[in-house]
């Protein structure tokens, strides 16, 4: 009835602005630098003061640094990379880390140029999750659209995101309703689902450690965790601890709300904190959502990192 609200506007349309706030990443990054602007930032726009909000990068992930079609001449597997805004924008290293796993792995990952928008591609959950359904449906389109060509040979979709890359198996049949939809459905897979099917290819470091592993809840709806827990079984010398939750609290940007704030920290008060206070520092902790990551860093300061970063640091290339 009434419309968007400045700061439903800012979360929705972020896929729209992320090129641009990345190449002003110092001036954007002021807002938790400089006293009395994180306030302001409140005031203005809903993003509550009491945490900082995700850092924008400008060595922030291009699409050129992958190929855009198929290499006939390689013998890999080819996968195309869907990366979305968070992690391209955001915490680029964790794309680069999967890029250098999936060609571990056996995978040749390209990416397609969008077909319909000049900007690189998006799931359309930003718009979907603040109700802008005709905004989404041309987002999920596009992305039909440009892969389209190659799932229907059967090449695979891969993802890092738990709720962008599910939401080609969840949401985006729902809004376009056609065949085609079905086709990207049954053809797109978590990282680590698509890994699982390759992992021994994969020699890794002897290891003597522990880590926690805590899952986004799209992981845990679509029942995503276990291939994580299969790769990190394989890990020789690897304990591997599940920190049980229901939701981290930060569901996307509702612990970013000014209102919401308390809430998101209380839900993760209940057994996130807890599980991860009563661990050694050194302890590892991998959690793939964006959202999980700083949820983590913001209430309890410790860094948690993408399956695919960890996967990196422990490879034997």
């Amino acid at each position: 009835k009434y419309g968007l609200d400045i700061n439903s506007k800012l979360v929705a349309y972020l896929p729209k602005y992320a090129p641009i706030a990345s190449k002003l990443s110092k001036l954007m990054n002021l807002r938790d630098t400089v006293p009395g602007l994180a306030k302001i930032s409140e005031i203005l726009f809903g993003f509550t003061a009491k945490r900082p909000l995700p850092k924008w990068r400008n060595d922030y992930f291009k699409d050129d640094e992958l190929p855009n079609t198929i290499d006939e001449k390689q013998h890999k597997t080819p996968v195309i990379l869907f990366v979305d805004t968070f992690n391209r924008y955001h915490e680029p290293e964790n794309v680069r880390s999967a890029i250098k796993v999936l060609n571990a792995a056996g995978f040749f990952p390209f990416i397609p140029k969008s077909k319909n928008i000049k900007r690189p591609m998006c799931c359309g959950r930003t718009y979907l999750s603040n109700g802008l359904i005709k905004n989404a449906k041309t987002e999920a389109q596009n992305v039909l659209d440009t892969l389209l060509p190659y799932i229907s040979k059967g090449i695979s979709v891969v993802g890092l995101e738990p709720s962008c890359i599910l939401s080609f198996r969840d949401e985006l049949p729902d809004l376009l309703k056609n065949k085609n939809s079905e086709v990207l459905k049954n053809n797109s897979y978590t990282f680590e689902e698509l890994l699982a099917k390759q992992f021994k290819n994969l020699t890794f470091k002897k290891l003597n450690e522990k880590v926690l592993l805590h899952g986004h809840c799209h992981q845990k709806a679509f029942d995503a965790v276990k291939p994580i827990q299969k790769i990190l079984n394989y890990i020789e010398g690897l304990e591997v601890e599940i920190i049980e939750t229901s939701c981290c609290g930060m569901a996307g940007a509702f612990g970013y709300g000014k209102d919401t704030y308390d809430i998101s920290i209380k839900m993760a008060k209940e057994r996130l904190f807890p599980a991860i206070k009563k661990s050694s520092k050194n302890i590892k902790i991998i959690a793939d959502g964006t959202s999980c990551r700083c949820q983590i860093k913001d209430g309890v300061s410790r860094k948690a990192i993408h399956f695919a970063k960890f996967l990196d640091d422990n490879i034997i290339y």
